[in-house]
């Protein structure tokens, strides 16, 4: 299913881009809704706005907050690129995480500052799958992670969006050490997801040093556990 959407995603790209390419699309035109562009593509909102983040990292849309998504000139502006990365030991996940509280803290004060109510709801939507991955029983680290994205997402900055689209579920740690006790154990899942809830309500009522310290302290609770297991090793 995933790879099925992210060939959507990837033809309603591709679909876009050469409108705006070609002309059909100027600079300054607004782009459709997600709903317009669900019905004339035939595609899902997840995928639309897959398509429109991609567009925006790479510089062909931008979106202005309370009016809607733009078509803006890609050749203005350099789209922002990083070097692969892999991050493969617990020390480099300590590094990663470091960076993390850095940015994603930050990320979540502008969220609850620029969120609109159809970001807030797509972070609603990542945090409710997270909860029903955790009640079935099943992997939950794509759940997190686009919780994660839509909260880049919601800063309304495509340089967040990079990043952790970068990293990609990476990003998330016990995705990476999958044979670690807390990667499927529920009481620490559900206190990840109640971690989540904390960020998310202080999005929704749009309290910017609330949301960075309750991303910090998600964040820094990671650390914490991966310092532990590093000092065991």
């Amino acid at each position: 299913m995933r790879r099925t959407r992210e060939r959507l995603a990837q033809q309603l790209i591709d679909q876009m881009r050469d409108q705006i390419e070609t002309g059909k699309l100027k600079e300054g035109d607004q782009l459709p809704t997600e709903p317009q562009l669900e019905r004339t593509f035939g595609v899902s909102r997840t995928v639309v706005r897959e398509a429109i983040a991609d567009l925006r990292s790479a510089g062909y849309v931008r979106p202005i907050q309370g009016k809607g998504v733009f078509v803006s000139n890609p050749h203005a502006q350099k789209a922002f690129s990083l070097t692969p990365v892999e991050v493969k030991s617990i020390p480099e996940t300590l590094e990663l995480l470091e960076f993390r509280m850095a940015t994603e803290g930050e990320a979540a004060a502008i969220a609850a500052y620029r969120r609109t109510a159809e970001q807030e709801a797509a972070i609603r939507t990542a945090n409710r799958k997270m909860a029903q991955m955790i009640e079935d029983g099943a992997p939950t680290v794509e759940a997190d992670y686009e919780f994660h994205m839509a909260i880049a997402a919601a800063t309304n900055n495509r340089f967040y969006v990079d990043v952790l689209r970068h990293f990609g579920p990476r990003a998330i740690p016990r995705g990476q050490f999958p044979t670690l006790p807390e990667a499927n154990d529920r009481a620490y899942l559900n206190k990840v997801h109640a971690e989540h809830v904390e960020i998310l309500d202080a999005i929704a009522d749009q309290e910017p040093e609330r949301a960075r310290q309750a991303m910090r302290a998600h964040l820094l609770g990671s650390q914490r556990r991966y310092r532990m297991l590093a000092e065991q090793q």
